[in-house]
């Protein structure tokens, strides 16, 4: 029974139910690989940014009891519900709990008197959902739900959710609300088949397990040594955080060209729309390769599907679009995406003490800045922001919705493949302005269009879709597979050295070409004592938010700069001090 009964319509204040749950029992672990990669997150991130949440409609008739009820047993059904994380001030947690009972709380919010159009009503629970992701977690102590059920005229209508990420994932909320609704329509739950939190994490810790992380590990260390340092190195892109506005598309003209895709190709649409994708992500940002982070990968394993558990450690895309025609594109990247979900499970802090390394050694910064999030094939249907109005004979329908600051420079998230496409994307608007946005959504369906009909030849993308590739200028150049701007990496040295004269150029050996090319630091140090590794460390250090800056593969400190200090040829026939390429403590000549 729960110790609930509904508000009165005409309630001023929200009325907050505290809800006792008891069930299974006190079990303890380390945390999975999964938990602590959203930790870390957590614990460096602004929830606003990490926090997630959805909406789930409550079917007409149901009373604030059953809706509790069916929470309560959700609560009990699910150990990742009843999971906190026990450490000691200024550490990450590395255990689990689980709690055989407990007590959370929903809060009523009685919307008689504030809005009555259902459209109204499920604007405003999007709005308290997305606010109550604002505030922190604590993971020693919270429940990681914090549910607000909208009531009007005494009927339940919306139920807010704003989850944490160290236990739930899009796809755990997309499991959870289908297995709620079922119990709000008298159904019965068959037992859980997939893998609890603490079950993985001792399938984790095997040899197997230990295995597969090492190997994960590799293949990322690839990527990140040989791959573009980021998509998006060009002018205009600066900064970590990007306030961005949601642009959404919905259209039946896509879905019908990707079923055709695939009726041509024999691809999966998934597969077919995340190459068509990918091949205008590249052929916008002028890369060979298209380096993309895919973070639903894991719930393509069969005893993870379910799984209510954090499961966001992304697999990283590296398809290579150097190929003539959009089929073979998509022959490529059906392998290369298996690939990249098999090397998805990692130990997150040896991940980035990799990438720590590897980027320090090649003078890279690792940016995580496109992103494609593919929820359409999840368990159940996960709510997706709501449409602007537009008009309902538009094809493709583009809307627009509020700004969110994000650490990447395009986010796109793929709720629905048929009948309809439908997708979110946020794109950085210093290098999208809206119109260069919904042209870029456009151009996606033409691109669809096209190769349901016939294969796409990729040099023909700017004619296909209207999409052109974006513009550096002269003093742009690839470099060890990234764009770079030698004047942009000669500021960004000569900042992070207080000041000191700098020259940068790109020496590229007769008969080499653009991956053979490296960069060469000319400093004038005057009286400053200067070493290689000083250098180096301190133009890594300056390296976030500046993706079109790549560290010099060569330091040549000299004393003085030439009178024309502009000039490759006037920095030649300086005196050196010292050399190195700076990487190293003994790299001192």
């Amino acid at each position: 029974m729960s110790r609930t009964r509904a508000p009165h319509p005409a309630a001023a204040h929200p009325q907050v139910l505290s809800v006792v749950y008891e069930g299974g029992t006190r079990r303890r672990g380390p945390v999975t690989m999964g938990q602590a990669n959203m930790i870390r997150c957590m614990l460096r991130d602004e929830p606003d940014h990490i926090n997630i949440h959805d909406v789930w409609p409550v079917p007409e008739g149901t009373r604030t009891d059953a809706v509790v009820d069916a929470l309560r047993t959700l609560v009990v059904r699910h150990e990742a519900l009843r999971t906190t994380f026990p450490h000691s001030p200024g550490s990450a947690p590395r255990e689990q709990v689980v709690a055989p009972r407990g007590v959370f709380t929903l809060t009523l919010a009685d919307q008689a008197q504030a809005c009555g159009e259902p459209g109204e009503l499920a604007a405003h629970a999007e709005s308290l959902a997305r606010g109550a992701r604002a505030g922190r977690f604590r993971l020693d102590r919270d429940f990681p739900l914090r549910l607000t059920l909208l009531v009007r005229l005494g009927a339940p209508v919306f139920l807010a959710v704003a989850a944490s990420h160290a236990v739930t994932d899009i796809g755990a909320l997309a499991v959870l609300k289908e297995e709620w609704l079922t119990l709000l329509a008298g159904g019965a739950l068959p037992a859980p088949t997939s893998l609890t939190p603490l079950e993985l994490a001792a399938e984790e810790a095997t040899p197997a397990g230990l295995r597969k992380s090492a190997a994960s590990l590799r293949y990322w260390e690839r990527i990140i040594r040989d791959g573009p340092q980021a998509m998006f190195a060009e002018p205009g892109a600066e900064g970590t955080e990007v306030p961005a506005p949601r642009l959404t598309l919905r259209s039946r003209r896509a879905a019908r060209a990707l079923a055709r895709v695939a009726a041509r190709t024999g691809g999966m649409p998934s597969t077919v729309l995340l190459t068509a994708w990918c091949a205008l992500v590249a052929h916008r940002t002028g890369q060979s390769a298209c380096v993309v982070a895919v973070p639903t990968s894991n719930r393509y394993h069969p005893r993870l599907a379910r799984s209510v558990n954090t499961l966001s450690q992304d697999a990283l895309l590296c398809l290579d679009t150097q190929v003539p025609t959009f089929d073979a594109l998509l022959k490529k990247a059906w392998g290369a995406a298996l690939n990249a979900y098999r090397h998805s499970q990692f130990d997150a802090v040896g991940l980035w003490e990799m990438i720590g390394r590897a980027t320090f050694e090649r003078g890279s910064r690792f940016a995580r800045d496109v992103v494609f999030n593919d929820v359409s094939t999840l368990p159940g249907a996960v709510a997706s922001p709501l449409p602007a109005e537009a008009p309902a004979e538009a094809d493709p329908e583009l809307s627009w919705g509020p700004d969110q600051v994000l650490p990447t420079r395009l986010l796109t998230f793929v709720y629905a493949t048929e009948p309809q496409v439908h997708l979110g994307m946020w794109a950085d608007p210093a290098l999208f302005d809206r119109e260069g946005a919904q042209a870029f959504l456009t151009g996606l369906v033409r691109l669809l269009e096209a190769a349901a009909v016939a294969d796409v030849p990729l040099p023909s993308l700017t004619a296909v879709t209207g999409v052109r590739p974006v513009e550096r200028g002269p003093q742009w150049h690839r470099v060890d597979g990234s764009w770079t701007s030698p004047p942009l990496v000669a500021a960004a040295l000569s900042e992070a050295l207080g000041g000191l004269p700098v020259h940068v150029r790109v020496d590229s050996p007769p008969g080499s070409g653009p991956a053979e090319a490296a960069l060469t630091a000319y400093i004038a140090a005057g009286d400053t004592p200067l070493t290689p590794e000083r250098a180096h460390t301190a133009l890594m250090d300056a390296l976030p938010g500046r993706p079109g800056v790549l560290a010099p593969r060569r330091y040549v400190i000299v004393q003085h700069p030439p009178a024309e200090a502009d000039r490759s040829s006037a920095w030649l026939h300086r005196q050196i001090l010292r050399e190195g390429t700076g990487r190293a403590p003994a790299d001192v000549t």
